[in-house]
């Protein structure tokens, strides 16, 4: 009997990048020190803005020292190979869509997550079979962003947590966005972040929709999934305080505050 069970996520797609300059390339694109992923290893990255806004968040996973993979939501995936083949210049690193050719599977095995690649001419694993939806709710409760084509380009990436998850590093040199980023880690000047909550509405909490919660900050939605026992867990920018938020025209969503896996800083 297996412990392993999975989910196919239809919605991710799959970068392959490949050559000798693959790793020094993404150092100097990504937020990640990519020159840290080993063999077999998954990092979460930002791929940024000259501004330091977020394009796409990646999850990287190294086969080997010239060969990397690069999974995000599949509707940036042409968009986001376009955008680095613009900076290999003479750098010896070819980067391709495959998301035809693969297909991405959330797995859970031994209380670990991951997720996996395989060829879609490739069996399914042998497990138990659940539904997207935990997967996406297992993101939410770790705290985990995403963006999609509606919040591409909205956010700066401490408003997403990557400084919390591990997707940036600070010592590592220069990146696209990292004098942005940089400053606002060091001036500490991130006044809003993603959070989770929990809803008893059943509203459509589409990404990149703004809503105002009861104590008047305005959100704007990263992912909601439906949970098991009804109502909605949802990830949503917003600002860390009360005090700190603008109240605004948005539709009124009833939403509490739930915890998360790591703390948020709090100036």
């Amino acid at each position: 009997m297996t412990d392993l069970t999975y989910c196919t996520l239809d919605d991710l797609g799959v970068l392959d990048i490949r050559g000798p300059d693959a790793k020094r390339f993404l150092q100097g694109q990504l937020s990640a020190d990519v020159s840290a992923l080993m063999p077999d290893q998954q990092g979460l990255a930002g791929l940024h803005t000259p501004q330091g806004r977020v394009i796409a968040v990646l999850r990287l996973q190294c086969l080997a020292e010239d060969h990397l993979l690069a999974i995000l939501p599949a509707v940036l995936a042409e968009s986001v190979a376009t955008r680095l083949r613009r900076y290999v210049l003479r750098a010896k690193v070819v980067i391709d869509d495959c998301s035809a050719g693969f297909q991405v599977l959330g797995v859970w095995q031994a209380s670990q997550r991951r997720l996996q690649v395989i060829a879609r001419n490739t069996a399914l694993p042998d497990g138990v079979a659940v539904g997207a939806a935990a997967w996406q709710l297992a993101e939410i409760r770790d705290g985990l962003p995403q963006v999609v084509a509606a919040t591409s380009d909205h956010f700066v990436a401490q408003m997403l947590n990557l400084d919390l998850l591990g997707g940036i590093s600070f010592t590592k040199g220069c990146y696209t966005g990292q004098e942005v980023i940089a400053r606002a880690h060091y001036r500490g000047r991130v006044k809003r972040r993603v959070q989770r909550f929990v809803t008893q509405s059943e509203a459509a909490l589409l990404p990149g929709s703004r809503w105002t919660l009861p104590d008047g900050r305005n959100i704007e939605m990263l992912i909601a999934e439906k949970a098991e026992h009804g109502g909605q867990e949802l990830l949503a920018v917003t600002a860390l305080t009360a005090e700190a938020a603008v109240a605004g025209d948005q539709p009124l969503l009833h939403a509490q505050p739930a915890a998360l896996p790591y703390a948020l800083p709090l100036d």
